[in-house]
């Protein structure tokens, strides 16, 4: 084999069988445990960002469907799902759980064509998660005495939720596992951008027996989102996506009595202390924000570093992002998949663009990148001030603000410097340093030494602009309760 830019081989291609997996020319919508067709007889494209290729149709529900699946999901809270045993529920969620597992190859396929990230991601990351969350609370289902003893509850009823585009199929999970386990019914919409996973698992529901209208799927954009926010007869909300949007909804169900719990935007910061193992944080800065496209809400985009290991820092991550493979999702080879869609991509280039303008220092990949579909390269801003824009703005992409820190003062400082706290990164070899660190750092999830691993087990939220409430472990099912 012929060696490429004296770094990196070049690999045969390795992409994952397409043959197993099913894909339905078009998808109605999923409601009172049935595929309806929307009341406007409306249908958008699924985009395959690695493509550009469309998929399949997909459903775009409007306010009669999405009453039509809230009317449902009430009648089932009232004859069915309420009355049932927490016993009996969490047979269902188990059940769930058990068929997610046997169709974990396809999931994975689905996931990665529809969403753009490679199939490591989604083979080794989100579908076994999504398994296990639905696992997890499936345990919970009959122990909510035990979760919450001495306090008197019972579930909201119907739960609207709306999920983003940048984990599908776990970030439904981490929702519809919870509510079901605590007695709710459910009314979900995905993101119009990445629909399909969804979908599939609406097929699935519907063969482990739920009973109907316990969990109905309502397709479409932000109208659709809106409707399900708007409902009189929605009692709790919750939202993963966009401050902007997040706010919005804030607005919009004030002083109606529903309760809502929101997972908002980031700006997360990773900080490298010169005692830190530097191979391994390297990594750690690689996967938490180049391996997942930066399309995660936690991803660590500012990367505080030690001054007296800048230098060593710097250039073994530019060594590191010489080595990554931009290309097709599918590829087992593919380290950095598609953007997802193509109006991120513009969002992305207007931030690369800004920060060029700035008179910022980069460093971008000369990785070469597919003719088609959205692409972007792993690219460096180095010295960035804190008063700049890719220090302050959420950019979603595989960009890395890198800034630097004389002390533990200086860097808590700087880190807590943001409107958002979703999350944080640590990287020292000195516990007592980790401890006195995330004591102060006001983000709801602080790493040490490793980033972005999760477990159904661990609650995850944020503070301030990046929202309320968690989702995950014992915390994940009180947010689906009202206590006397």
């Amino acid at each position: 084999m012929a060696k490429k830019n004296k770094q990196t081989w070049d690999l045969a291609p390795a992409p994952e069988s397409t043959g197993h997996v099913q894909i339905k020319d078009r998808y109605d919508l999923f409601i009172n445990g049935k595929f309806v067709k929307p009341a406007g007889g409306k249908y958008f494209d699924s985009i395959n960002p690695a493509t550009e290729e469309k998929i399949c149709d997909i459903a775009l529900a409007g306010k009669k469907d999405v009453d039509k699946a809230v009317k449902a999901a009430r009648k089932a809270y009232d004859e069915v799902w309420s009355k049932m045993s927490g016993k009996d529920r969490g047979k269902y969620i188990y059940r769930i759980a058990r068929l997610i597992q046997e169709r974990a190859r396809e999931f994975s396929v689905l996931e990665s064509m529809d969403g753009g990230k490679p199939i490591r991601e989604s083979r080794d990351v989100d579908i076994p998660l999504v398994a296990a969350h639905f696992f997890y609370y499936a345990g919970w289902a009959d122990k909510l005495d035990y979760a919450f003893p001495n306090r008197k509850f019972s579930a909201h009823g119907v739960a609207g939720q709306i999920i983003p585009w940048n984990f599908p199929l776990l970030m439904a999970a981490w929702k519809i596992a919870p509510a079901l386990a605590t007695g709710n019914t459910i009314v979900i919409k995905p993101a119009e951008t990445t629909s399909l996973t969804i979908m599939k698992l609406a097929e699935l529901i519907k063969e482990s027996g739920l009973p109907d209208g316990v969990v109905n799927v309502v397709t479409g954009a932000g109208e659709t989102g809106a409707a399900i926010v708007e409902h009189p007869d929605i009692d709790k909300i919750a939202f993963t996506g966009s401050t902007e949007v997040g706010k919005i909804i804030q607005k919009s169900i004030a002083g109606s009595g529903k309760k809502l719990t929101l997972e908002l935007g980031g700006k997360a910061a990773n900080i490298i202390f010169e005692d830190a193992p530097i191979n391994q944080a390297v990594e750690g800065i690689v996967n938490g924000i180049f391996f997942n496209q930066g399309h995660v809400c936690c991803a660590g985009s500012r990367l505080f570093v030690q001054e007296s290991v800048y230098d060593e820092v710097i250039e073994k991550l530019k060594h590191r992002i010489e080595t990554l493979i931009v290309g097709d999702p599918l590829d087992k080879n593919t380290d950095v998949g598609a953007i997802n869609s193509e109006g991120q991509l513009k969002t992305i280039e207007h931030y690369l663009k800004v920060g060029k303008e700035e008179g910022n220092e980069f460093y971008e990949s000369s990785c070469s990148i597919p003719k088609k579909g959205y692409w972007c390269r792993p690219t460096l801003f180095l010295d960035v001030a804190q008063s700049s824009i890719l220090a302050r703005e959420e950019i979603f992409g595989p960009v890395l603000a890198v800034q630097t820190f004389r002390t533990i003062d200086e860097v808590i400082t700087k880190a807590n410097n943001t409107e958002y706290g979703l999350s944080a990164g640590v990287w020292t070899d000195k516990g007592s340093k980790i401890f006195n660190l995330t004591t102060q750092m006001r983000a709801g999830v602080v790493w040490a030494n490793t980033y972005n691993r999760f477990d159904p087990t661990s609650p995850f939220g944020g503070y301030k602009e990046s929202g309320f409430g968690r989702e995950g472990g014992l915390h994940g099912l009180e947010p689906y309760l009202k206590f006397e």
